[in-house]
């Protein structure tokens, strides 16, 4: 009678069986090297296995790096952008010293301010009103800004701050209508006022007489008048004089050497360290005069 099912070889069988061909095939590869071809083939059959399966690994490193290094040139270069505005502010000021070399030595009998305080800001928001010309920064009362500050970008004045909140100020432009601005020529010390136009890229000076010496081409700078905003610094050139008989005083217009259009990044400039000067000096006159009351008093 047949069996249902064949038995085969036992696993013991089996095991000896497969030890023996390891063995053989250790020794035929260790001293004859006949596997090196075979060898190679598999490897080259299982090298694009290896490479598809390295690749989610070589996309996250590439991801990771990609990532920090644009995080990192963004950080440089807002950092860039920062220095930038500082340098050409220091530059401004430097031009002013040398050029007026020898008209600061003539006022050296007058009150000398101390170098004015820099704070840097951010554009946060451009008034969509076309009649309006103002911005919002993202400085505030907070950060120790104060209405009627002076404004400035790398190239000369922006405006003033027209509104105070905690966190954010809005910075009315020298282009608006409403602002007005007392400037002098460069080249002379002619006195003008400097009236917003409504337009980003023109300033009107009104009552300039016929006879006034100012020509296309004039730099005009802050007169220092109003101590509002600080002697000396860019605010327009001249571009248009039409002496025109049949009016009582000529056309003056003039363009902002700011970039009113690109605002980003602007400075603020303070007058902290004057005010603090001012309030030490106040507080020993009190202290003085406190020590006076006090002495009548134990006179009597």
């Amino acid at each position: 009678m047949n069996p249902i099912f064949n038995q085969g070889t036992s696993p013991g069988q089996r095991l000896i069986l497969l030890l023996i061909c390891s063995a053989a095939l250790i020794f035929f590869d260790h001293k004859m090297g006949s596997f090196e071809t075979a060898r190679g083939y598999l490897q080259s059959l299982v090298s694009p296995l290896q490479y598809v399966a390295n690749v989610p690994k070589q996309m996250m490193t590439w991801a990771s790096e990609n990532l920090v290094t644009r995080q990192k040139l963004m950080k440089e270069n807002q950092d860039f952008r920062v220095n930038e505005l500082f340098f050409h502010e220091q530059a401004m000021q430097l031009s002013i010293l040398r050029q007026e070399n020898e008209r600061l030595r003539l006022l050296l009998s007058s009150p000398v301010s101390g170098e004015n305080k820099k704070m840097f800001a951010e554009i946060l928001s451009v008034d969509s009103d076309p009649y309006s010309h103002q911005v919002v920064i993202d400085r505030g009362a907070n950060d120790g800004v104060y209405e009627g500050q002076p404004v400035l970008d790398e190239k000369g004045i922006v405006g003033q701050i027209l509104h105070v909140g905690a966190s954010n100020s809005r910075v009315l432009l020298i282009s608006d209508t409403s602002h007005a601005i007392p400037v002098r020529v460069q080249r002379n010390g002619l006195r003008l006022i400097a009236t917003g136009s409504g337009q980003i890229d023109r300033l009107v000076h009104n009552f300039v007489p016929h006879s006034a010496d100012i020509k296309e081409g004039d730099l005009l700078v802050t007169s220092g008048l109003g101590s509002k905003f600080p002697e000396g610094y860019p605010v327009s050139r001249v571009v248009l004089v039409l002496a025109d008989e049949s009016r009582e005083f000529a056309v003056v217009h003039s363009q902002p050497v700011a970039q009113i259009d690109r605002l980003r990044y602007i400075l603020l400039l303070s007058k902290e360290k004057a005010l603090k000067d001012t309030s030490l000096t106040n507080n020993k006159k009190t202290k003085k005069s406190t020590k006076k009351v006090v002495g009548k008093t134990n006179v009597q």
